[in-house]
């Protein structure tokens, strides 16, 4: 009885503090930029997260138009031009875009270069956006997207 209670208790506390979220994000930008010193990278990207929910300034985006199409590239392996729905979602959600819960609507047709771009572009320019307000609330609301939480 008292593992279970244990179990419960770490699930919790990892729910709380959003550490598999982290995690996931973490280990996605790792393996989408392969540093050289995988250590020190990690550790660059958790002091940045750390900076920008002490100072408030927003967590820096480092994807411009040929990481995101690198991106698009790699869950296109067909070489088709296009990616699926559920690729797509994923790939929102990996560059913490798009929440576990946001109900996305799949039109049953698949995603294009042009428009993954158009849409990551938007989801950052509304993100870079809510952090420019000096309150609390417009921060919060962009942290908890960056995991910030």
């Amino acid at each position: 009885m008292e593992t279970r209670s244990r179990e419960l208790q770490a699930a919790e506390y990892l729910e709380k503090h959003r550490i598999k979220e982290l995690v996931g994000y973490l280990t996605s930008a790792l393996l989408f930029f392969r540093p050289e010193k995988p250590r020190e990278y990690l550790i660059s990207l958790l002091e940045r997260l750390r900076i920008a929910k002490v100072t408030g300034v927003a967590f820096p985006f480092f994807m411009d138009n040929s990481n995101i199409v690198s991106m698009f590239e790699m869950m296109d392996s067909s070489n088709r031009g296009t990616i699926s729905f559920v690729q797509y979602k994923e790939a929102l959600k990996t560059l913490g875009l798009c929440t576990e819960d946001e109900d996305l609507e799949d039109d049953g047709h698949r995603i294009t270069l042009d428009q993954f771009k158009d849409e990551v572009n938007k989801r950052i320019t509304e993100i870079c956006e809510k952090t420019k307000g000096k309150d609390s609330e417009s921060y919060q609301t962009a942290a908890e997207l960056l995991l910030l939480h």
